[in-house]
């Protein structure tokens, strides 16, 4: 147990962050099985990251995302509907399952290059799983083991990962991380995760591209200037310009079907009010989510949601189509229907601090690694792409949107902590044998 709890303690981050975003789309809650090894591990050296974290100085941006991290897992448990109770603990417990799953991660902070792997895999697998289910098993949409939407933003998500750490990240790595099956490797991430969301057809999560192009973009300026912000962005979007181009000529027919289908579904609304095709129902849905939240503006409806909303269609405030969904499609609008402000105030929040953690501001970006810009700004699309994805769809209705999202967060913030050096230094400070990581955690591995 001894030798299994000092590799855990060496290697268990490393292998997390390659679990946690690389089996999400290839298994059933594939989402599940890294975050379910990442407790394992804090669980096993939870001595020694206790130890170890007494002894760091504090940090606003830890401490912070913690209490947020509670926060959160209370807003899911408790209702604040017309009969206030609590919900089912399942998502309580993954949140607070997520302290010391950050705590482990912080003390042992995990070999950076690793990350790449990651996001390459998770964006590998959402492309082979959609080819095998579109052309083997000839399935409509793809939708992996979720469903399509879900499973085609994380796809998007990851995809668009494994595509920035190819143009930003891959140069910094060392090592065999730096070899060119890395790069074939991130390459077909980028590809693959940018098929599966194609291949799922899921129109809503395109909208975060233009929010994505304004994270680079913003991020490459703040972080290295102008001229070096000119050069990357047009490397960027021509690489992406490529990719979708690529993947549109080759689905050209489809992707020009549900362009249209969209412009029809608008029209339809706009002039007959039709609310039972996929746009129609999402206007409706906003509308009626928009009159409950006004209703109840300070804590929502909570579990009376349901019951409201067919209360409302009953009175012909709402078309019917609605009540087929337990959602309002919107992730703002639906928060405010749910928990009133003081959701959106949190849910703000949750959007919020990450990217005010990952934005390279200039004057800490001046002194920083390429190799820490470049997990900056990947990190960053972690938030950004779930605001521009939760325009149409309600992540945190699913599991599998927590759980993307929420450790996702953690891997990614720790390893910014520790490759800035946030993490490992102290550890080299304690002279206690038995929790020091070892030569895996050497500056020079770091760097």
């Amino acid at each position: 147990m001894q030798r299994l709890r000092d590799w855990i303690w060496r290697h268990g981050s490393t292998v997390a962050v390659i679990t946690v975003p690389g089996l999400a789309l290839w298994l059933p809650s594939g989402y599940s099985w890294g975050p379910v090894w990442l407790l394992l591990c804090a669980l096993l050296t939870a001595d020694r990251w206790w130890r170890v974290l007494r002894h760091q100085p504090g940090d606003w941006r830890w401490t912070t995302l913690s209490v947020l991290m509670v926060l959160m897992a209370f807003l899911w448990w408790i209702d604040t509907g017309p009969h206030p109770g609590v919900h089912d603990t399942d998502l309580l417990l993954k949140y607070l399952c997520a302290l010391p799953c950050l705590a482990f991660m912080l003390a042992a902070p995990p070999r950076t290059g690793a990350l790449w792997l990651g996001v390459a895999a998770g964006g590998i697998g959402g492309g082979v799983t959609a080819l095998v289910q579109r052309y083997g098993l000839h399935m409509d949409r793809a939708q992996g083991y979720t469903m399509a939407i879900q499973f085609g933003d994380i796809s998007l998500l990851l995809g668009l990962m494994a595509l920035t750490a190819l143009a930003l990240g891959w140069r910094h790595a060392t090592g065999w991380l730096r070899s060119r099956v890395v790069l074939v490797w991130l390459a077909a991430g980028a590809v693959l995760g940018l098929t599966g969301s194609l291949l799922s057809q899921s129109r809503g999560g395109w909208l975060a591209l233009p929010l994505m192009w304004l994270a680079w973009a913003l991020g490459l300026w703040r972080g290295q200037g102008w001229r070096v912000c000119w050069r990357r962005m047009v490397s960027l979007t021509l690489l992406l310009a490529l990719i979708a181009g690529l993947l549109t000529a080759l689905q050209l027919t489809e992707v020009e079907h549900r362009m249209e289908l969209a412009r029809t579904e608008v029209s339809a609304y706009e002039q007959n009010g039709q609310a039972d095709t996929s746009i129609g129902q999402r206007f409706a849905h906003w509308r009626v989510a928009l009159i409950m939240g006004r209703e109840r503006p300070l804590l929502g409806w909570g579990d009376g949601y349901a019951a409201e909303k067919a209360r409302l269609v009953a009175a012909g405030e709402g078309n019917p189509a609605i009540l087929l969904f337990d959602h309002a499609h919107n992730e703002w609008l639906d928060m405010f229907a749910r928990h009133g402000l003081i959701g959106v105030a949190l849910l703000a929040a949750w959007f919020g601090l990450p990217i005010l953690i990952f934005f390279p501001w200039r004057r800490a970006a001046a002194a920083e690694s390429g190799e820490v810009f470049a997990i900056r700004i990947t990190g960053l699309l972690l938030p950004v792409i779930y605001l521009g994805c939760g325009l149409t769809q309600v992540l945190f209705a699913h599991n599998s949107g927590h759980m993307v999202y929420l450790y996702e967060l953690v891997i990614w913030f720790a390893a910014l902590r520790g490759a800035a050096g946030g993490g490992a230094a102290p550890l080299t400070r304690l002279d206690v044998p038995t929790i020091t990581p070892g030569v895996a955690r050497s500056p020079a591995d770091a760097a």
